[in-house]
């Protein structure tokens, strides 16, 4: 049965039909993750680098109450305009999205429920939430966490973001059966860095190694997703040292203000930015390009799969 709050664009339709692969891409980092019209002009980069590796890109929000798999050059134009008087979007919000007939930019959670609607397997983003600092005593933990441990669909990123408690969102992980595969690498990069003093699950070193395994997860009924963790590029990666002293200065500024909840992330990369004068916006953009590549290559790679059997 067709979920009548669905619409899929044509392209992206077409293709599933013809069983050629294709990428989902999350909205947040248009409308809450740069100003226009640089946000505007990053998702559509990021949709030709998906396209220039053999993929069909399907970049997903909600408009006017409508899920959107798959936007046109002028939805992406409105929302990247709409900025965050979009509703930042996890799967709590959106049946509230539809029924008021509002906005919403999706997160990696509400991007990966839609995605699994339409029956995309491969998504492409910059980093993945997680256990915050100082879960402890906030609980604050991401819902990604959660959709990836139930739902379809592999998440290529540059590994959990590093504003992050990044041992305790692992170890979460581990709890709920999901996979941490490190390409070309067995560290788990740490989003504006190469490398954390973490180590991944496990390391592939092709696209077509990494679509076999989910491939082989997904036919064994084994449910949720996985984590594809893409280092940044290396002219792009800032040292490690660097960006945990300008997060440590974020954090107690996000303290002393008193931000909580889902706008805590938006605060605290906008500060990193600030802090870092715009290396980290940079670096952002960088790495999703990177990841949108990976993704596609992977989708080529499991379409080939599917078409064989």
């Amino acid at each position: 049965m067709l979920n009548p709050y669905l619409d899929i664009h044509p392209d992206v339709q077409t293709a599933l039909n013809e069983g050629r692969p294709v990428v989902a891409l999350e909205s947040t980092i248009i409308s809450h993750g740069m100003p226009y019209p640089e946000n505007v002009q990053t998702a559509l980069r990021v949709e030709q680098a998906v396209r220039e590796n053999g993929a069909v890109p399907a970049t997903i929000a909600i408009l006017k109450g409508r899920l959107k798999v798959g936007l046109s050059r002028e939805e992406i134009a409105y929302l990247g305009q709409q900025g965050q008087s979009a509703v930042k979007t996890s799967r709590r919000d959106i049946p509230f999205i539809v029924a008021t007939q509002g906005d919403g930019a999706t997160t990696v959670a509400s991007t990966m429920i839609l995605a699994n609607m339409a029956g995309i397997r491969i998504f492409a983003t910059g980093g993945i939430g997680g256990v915050h600092r100082g879960a402890e005593t906030s609980f604050d933990i991401s819902a990604d966490l959660q959709e990836l441990a139930h739902t379809k669909v592999a998440v290529v990123c540059a590994g959990i973001k590093s504003i992050l408690d990044l041992g305790l969102t692992l170890e979460y992980l581990e709890t709920q059966g999901v996979p941490v595969v490190g390409y070309q690498t067995s560290t788990l990069p740490a989003f504006y860095s190469r490398e954390s003093a973490f180590g991944v699950d496990y390391k592939l070193d092709t696209p077509e190694q990494i679509a076999t395994a989910l491939d082989a997860k997904w036919k064994m009924a084994l449910e949720g997703g996985a984590v594809i963790a893409n280092p940044i590029p290396g002219s792009y990666s800032l040292p490690a040292g660097d960006i945990e002293y300008v997060i440590r200065s974020a954090l107690k500024e996000m303290e002393k203000e008193g931000i909580t909840g889902k706008a805590s992330t938006p605060f605290l990369l906008a500060k990193v930015a600030e802090m870092t004068e715009g290396n980290s916006l940079k670096a952002n953009i960088a790495l999703i390009l990177n990841n949108a590549a990976l993704a596609a290559k992977i989708a080529v790679a499991y379409a080939q799969l599917q078409r064989r059997r």
